[in-house]
């Protein structure tokens, strides 16, 4: 497996992968995910592809994509209120359904800190959806504990 930036060719295994991630989304929280949707489309990632703010990391085997991580590096300076700080936030990791419980998503995660240090970020952050356990048990396994919480009320 080598782990490297993606590219404009790898846009198809991206977009399948993207499929995978709305559906558990949809699963978990139809009231808000729309079956079939995902994230980003082609035209979407050609631009953020361009975006060295944005980089995505692609996991791959030959020319299969096992799985990404789409990431953004996140800059504050000057606030009255925050502290100076730089992040990489993982906007969204996906390991293929296919290929869990390899240590890609350990692999994919560990080039992102990698990255991250690279550009002196204080942190990696990243959401996780309540109902993803998988998700949650992976993430607290790399050592990630819960920042903020968002709540919510639903009212109908």
């Amino acid at each position: 497996m080598e782990i490297r930036l993606a590219q404009v060719r790898d846009i198809p295994g991206m977009i399948a992968l993207l499929k995978q991630v709305g559906q558990v989304h949809h699963e978990i929280r139809p009231d808000i995910f729309r079956a079939g949707a995902q994230k980003y489309n082609e035209a979407d990632l050609e631009e953020l592809l361009k975006d060295p703010a944005r980089p995505i990391f692609a996991a791959m085997d030959g020319e299969r994509m096992l799985g990404y991580c789409f990431c953004v590096l996140k800059v504050t300076e000057g606030s009255s209120v925050l502290c100076d700080d730089r992040t990489l936030y993982i906007d969204d990791l996906c390991v293929d359904e296919s290929c869990r419980g390899m240590h890609v998503g350990k692999a994919l995660y560990e080039y992102a800190c990698g990255y991250a240090r690279e550009l002196s970020c204080r942190s990696v952050t990243l959401n996780v959806w309540c109902g993803n356990d998988s998700a949650m048990a992976f993430y607290e396994k790399q050592g990630l504990r819960p920042r903020n919480i968002h709540m919510e009320m639903k009212l109908c």
